[in-house]
């Protein structure tokens, strides 16, 4: 019978682990001395950390701390793919990475909505850019109501 932690049974943990291997690849490329170097090494190190201490909490506040860290740092992953393409250090080999960012993200969302299905989240809204004169009318109008 083969033993396993409990963060081991997620699908989002092994998704994060399959990052941390494209991060070190990538990085293979980077020299060391640019700044994004260190930061891409370590955010993609916290999101498998995160999830794995989060999976450890007793109570779904604590649980979905560490889960939307781990989140924020896939974020951060992401655009230090980014910072790294606009350089022009990297170019296209970093859209398999980015796929997995994605993934991890999107399920990382998921997880934590399952952990705390009561948590108030705001739906996207609906906003509309306006130019400088198009506030004033619309200011203006709200005054006379």
């Amino acid at each position: 019978m083969s033993h396993q932690f409990d963060h081991e049974k997620l699908n989002v943990y092994h998704e994060a682990l399959d990052f941390v291997g494209h991060a070190t690849e990538l990085l293979e490329r980077v020299p060391k001395r640019v700044a994004v170097y260190d930061q891409l090494d370590r955010a993609s190190t916290a999101i498998p950390l995160n999830i794995a201490e989060g999976t450890g909490k007793f109570t779904p506040p604590d649980r979905c701390r560490y889960y939307n860290t781990a989140r924020g740092s896939a974020l951060e992953c992401a655009a230090c793919l980014d910072v790294l393409v606009v350089k022009k250090i990297l170019k296209q080999e970093i859209t398999e990475a980015k796929a997995v960012l994605i993934k991890v993200v999107s399920m990382l969302v998921g997880l934590i909505k399952a952990v705390a299905p009561d948590r108030v989240y705001e739906e996207p809204g609906g906003y509309v850019a306006r130019l400088p004169e198009e506030q004033v009318k619309v200011k203006e109008q709200d005054k006379r109501t």
